[in-house]
């Protein structure tokens, strides 16, 4: 009997939800095919069924890893989406951590350049989307907008990365408060 036409589908969801989960926590190196399908509780063989190259499936669970990230902050608190809620979200030790979401434009940063040109693009378009998404929340000229958005943008991703890549947890987190106040553009606390 024929699978339904949306068994592959979900069939095929699950094996991104997987990669996605294993690639942002754990690298492109470090992650085989078979760790993606023993994940999704699916045999090798299956994989092939979806995806032609390992490098296909990186791309493609980039971005969904980029839409569950944005789906978790919609569903969040941040009922209407407010933009200082979400970059102290984005930069937090939870986020350091991984435990809200793993945004894959900070945790897979070392990795991108190293990756063929289908998964640079699908980085490029999903930054792309980062940096319209916050355009969206900010008043002003097109070119300085445009400008502003760039410069947060790269303030919390390289905020994030640079965290995480840091063993110091009380540096980690003056680092991401330091990157709060600058993109929220607080006063810094004068020291006790």
């Amino acid at each position: 009997m024929p699978w339904h036409p949306e068994h592959k589908q979900q069939t095929r969801e699950r094996i991104l939800l997987s990669a996605a989960k294993l690639f942002t926590r754990d690298g492109y190196e470090n992650v085989s095919i078979n760790n993606v399908m023993t994940d999704a509780g699916l045999t090798r063989g299956a994989f092939y069924s979806h995806f032609a190259t390992k490098s296909e499936l990186y791309a493609e669970a980039i971005e969904t890893s980029a839409r569950q990230g944005r789906a978790r902050i919609e569903e969040s608190s941040l009922q209407p989406l407010e933009l200082n809620a979400l970059i102290k979200g984005y930069l937090s030790q939870e986020h350091r951590r991984g435990e809200l979401l793993s945004c894959p434009l900070a945790f897979l940063i070392t990795d991108i350049s190293q990756r063929d040109d289908q998964v640079r693009d699908t980085y490029t378009r999903v930054f792309k989307g980062f940096v319209n998404n916050l355009c969206q929340h900010q008043e002003g000229e097109a070119a300085e907008v445009k400008t502003q958005a760039l410069q947060t943008a790269v303030m919390m991703i390289g905020g994030v990365a640079i965290a995480r890549a840091i063993n110091d947890d009380q540096l980690a987190e003056v680092l991401l408060e330091a990157c709060q106040q600058t993109v929220l553009q607080e006063p810094v606390p004068e020291p006790v």
